[in-house]
């Protein structure tokens, strides 16, 4: 199969969209990502779920690598599992571009952040929506990305929770860097797409407001046509 050059992950200077393949069809989950690319999606995101963390069980590397096999979008690997630091070679190796571990599950979490790194992936840190966000201020400066969960992790398909545009936009104040990712992820659709980038986000991950409309390309390029209208 022959696939198209590898995209690199651009500076964040205009918005990201990256699909949630939580919420995609499996049984047709090759064409379900040509939709989503022919509709301009920047990235590909993959929720990782180990059913401890979080109480849910999604899949590992074996679909990661499968993804990467039909797509050469960034992968954007989002690890909801208890001592994430057993499985981030195997990402690695399955194609990941850009791992996230959440604080709550790293003890050690620097040194996970640099585990990350030295295998050359794009690191990040996710908080749930109870996690304080002075938890950032040791680890804040050594990472590419910050994913604010703006839902309780475990399934797609949940409302946004509103209190969260204040954490964004605190999280962004705290920012030590222009070259940083701040993603948010869980129920962002087109109603709140202007206020989060408003906040400061600038990846959105968006799975059911993309993957449950009879028109998945437009759905992705109408959230696109938002991003570009407020940038």
């Amino acid at each position: 199969m022959k696939t198209n050059p590898k995209s690199e992950i651009r500076n964040p200077k205009s918005i990201v969209v990256a699909p949630s393949l939580l919420s995609a069809d499996f049984r047709n989950l090759e064409e379900q990502i040509r939709f989503v690319e022919k509709g301009g999606a920047d990235w590909l995101h993959l929720d990782i779920m180990d059913g401890h963390f979080v109480p849910n069980i999604t899949f590992g590397p074996m679909l990661v690598k499968t993804v990467r096999s039909i797509s050469q979008l960034p992968l954007d690997t989002h690890l909801m599992v208890e001592k994430p630091e057993r499985f981030i070679e195997a990402f690695k190796q399955a194609g990941s571009d850009i791992l996230t571990v959440h604080i709550e599950t790293c003890p050690h979490l620097h040194r996970t952040i640099q585990q990350i790194k030295s295998l050359g992936m794009k690191a990040g840190v996710s908080l749930n929506p109870s996690t304080p966000t002075h938890s950032l201020d040791e680890i804040i400066e050594d990472v590419d990305l910050i994913l604010v969960m703006t839902v309780n992790p475990g399934f797609g398909g949940q409302k946004f929770i509103p209190s969260m545009l204040k954490k964004v936009e605190e999280i962004r104040s705290m920012m030590t860097s222009a070259e940083q990712f701040l993603e948010v992820d869980g129920g962002v659709d087109v109603t709140i797409v202007a206020e989060l980038m408003k906040a400061g986000a600038n990846v959105l991950v968006a799975g059911k407001a993309i993957f449950s409309q009879k028109d998945i390309t437009r759905a992705v390029k109408i959230l696109k046509n938002i991003t570009s209208k407020n940038t």
